[in-house]
């Protein structure tokens, strides 16, 4: 019981042996990096190489990607709060949860809570492909090698919409409503957060031409596929950009009208003449000034 292995590590290294040192691999790759890794005990996410070096995804998406696998469960991650989290704005954000939705590392849903209201429920998967309990972010553990997934195909682009002149947020807020009530008329109208957002500028192009919101609902929702559709996001952008009226003629604006003035009673000679305010009708001012 008293024999000890003189080789054995001691049980609390602050850095990681071998290659990972500074100091003894900086003569291997000139002008390569080098790593100067202290291993975490503490507030670490495991993130797998299949993510980070993953060759079709932007820097943004990763990172996004990276920070979203660390918020514990119950976290909000809708495109506002993390747009107010990071500096890249509402439009890089949603592009970025775009790309990791097609690649698998992000899935949102619409649901309806007992309460009646629909909400995006979102699924942060740290392994595309692999269904787990949903608990891994909060107790994380040693990572085991798996093969890489089988790349998925990317998930076709929406046709680019027309864009309005004065993208005003109130016209924006009143074509998403009109979006969003397109599923009152068909359900296969239901669109995601990311389709709307998408949409809505193209809608926001047709109200600005003087046309009705019912106008605009009635030409997206007209002789609509007897099929099911696949994706009623495509059919909307098409029909938006297809089908956009021409802007309204040019009307000259109408003259001011004529400004007529009250009936006063003439204080010289008692004759109606129409004025402002009481006094002397022209010809009894004439009278005064010839007489002085």
């Amino acid at each position: 019981m008293d024999t000890q292995n003189p080789s054995a590590p001691p049980r609390a290294q602050s850095r990681i042996p071998g290659k990972n040192h500074p100091d003894q691999n900086a003569h291997a790759r000139p002008g390569g990096v080098i790593h100067d890794n202290t291993r975490h005990t503490t507030r670490f996410t495991v993130i797998g190489n299949h993510l980070a070096q993953y060759p079709e995804l932007s820097g943004l998406a990763i990172g996004l990607a990276v920070y979203i696998q660390s918020l514990p469960t119950g976290a909000r991650v809708d495109i506002k709060t993390l747009a107010a989290r990071f500096p890249e704005g509402l439009t890089r954000i949603a592009a970025a949860l775009r790309e990791l939705e097609t690649h698998g590392y992000l899935r949102r849903t619409r649901e309806r809570t007992p309460g009646g209201r629909i909400v995006t429920r979102t699924v942060s998967c740290n392994q595309p492909g692999h269904h787990g309990t949903g608990t891994a972010a909060d107790t994380p553990s040693r990572p085991t090698r798996r093969p890489a997934p089988a790349k998925r195909p990317p998930r076709k682009l929406l046709p680019a919409v027309p864009q309005p002149a004065y993208p005003s947020p109130t016209l924006l807020r009143t074509a998403t409503d009109l979006l969003a009530g397109l599923r009152r008329h068909d359900p296969c109208l239901l669109l995601s957060v990311t389709d709307a957002e998408h949409l809505a500028p193209g809608v926001a192009a047709w109200l600005e031409r003087d046309l009705a919101p019912s106008a605009v609902q009635h030409t997206l929702t007209a002789d609509l596929p007897p099929e099911d559709l696949r994706r009623p996001a495509a059919l909307l952008a098409h029909r938006l950009a297809a089908q956009l009226p021409p802007p309204p003629p040019f009307r000259t604006p109408a003259p001011p009208p004529d400004v007529r003035h009250p009936l006063q009673n003439c204080e010289g000679c008692d004759h109606a003449f129409r004025s402002p305010a009481p006094g002397r009708c022209r010809a009894c001012r004439s009278d005064l000034l010839g007489a002085a």
